[in-house]
């Protein structure tokens, strides 16, 4: 009789950062997950990117400063490609303004170097399945680094974007930025679950954006990020 317990994926990831030790550390923390493998390691942001090409992992694990061509650029051009692998980001910094650009690359969140290994296994996984890698507190922790410079700017713009949006899918998304999950929204809506994910996946492909993340920059731009106030 034919086993009918669905095997468990594996996901590859790929390991990029300038310090060997930082690397076999993650390594050996990685190691006692038997669904996740460890395909390349990479010690700067070009090989990063070469070695994605070459093993197509589901996740990297990218450090942000690295000699020669950095994590973010690294992140920039990996998730501009079809197939793009998810990418967390490393820092020491618990709320670096780098981090910023890594997200509105398209980053799925970041990680401290100092997490813990179940926590770092945890994230992977969620990566994996395109969820993104931020509690809502550090979501709005960071949000609070961006720069004030060009604040108009960036609203107008941001708020002709949205404007693409139906007016339910604006909703969605203004409670989007706020860090609820599906099931959040459809609560405070009387919405179905299936009908709160058919409007995020409209969300995200009239924006261009990949994931929730860049959902919840965008409306903080525009200033949206509270669903029960006004314009």
């Amino acid at each position: 009789m034919a086993d009918v317990t669905d095997p468990v994926p594996t996901i590859d990831v790929l390991v990029a950062d300038d310090d060997p030790v930082v690397r076999f550390g993650l390594k050996m923390m990685l190691r006692g997950a038997s669904d996740l493998r460890v395909v390349a390691e990479a010690s700067d942001g070009a090989e990063a990117v070469e070695l994605a090409r070459l093993h197509s992992p589901a996740v990297v694990l990218m450090d942000i400063r690295m000699p020669g061509t950095d994590g973010l650029t690294a992140t920039e051009t990996l998730r501009s490609r079809p197939s793009a692998p998810q990418v967390i980001v490393l820092t020491t910094f618990d709320a670096d303004a780098h981090v910023l650009r890594a997200l509105r690359a398209g980053a799925a969140g970041f990680l401290l170097k100092d997490t813990p290994p179940d926590e770092l296994v945890v994230a992977i996984r969620h990566a994996a399945k395109g969820r993104p890698v931020l509690s809502p507190e550090v979501t709005r922790r960071l949000i609070a680094r961006v720069a004030e410079s060009e604040r108009d700017t960036r609203r107008g713009a941001a708020r002709q974007r949205l404007d693409l949006l139906a007016d339910r899918e604006r909703a969605v998304a203004v409670e989007i930025g706020t860090g609820r999950s599906n099931s959040e929204i459809a609560a405070r809506h009387h919405l179905g679950l299936t009908t709160v994910k058919t409007h995020v996946s409209a969300i995200l492909t009239k924006l261009d954006l990949n994931n929730r993340v860049q959902v919840a920059l965008l409306v903080h731009d525009a200033e949206l990020d509270h669903p029960d106030g006004q314009d």
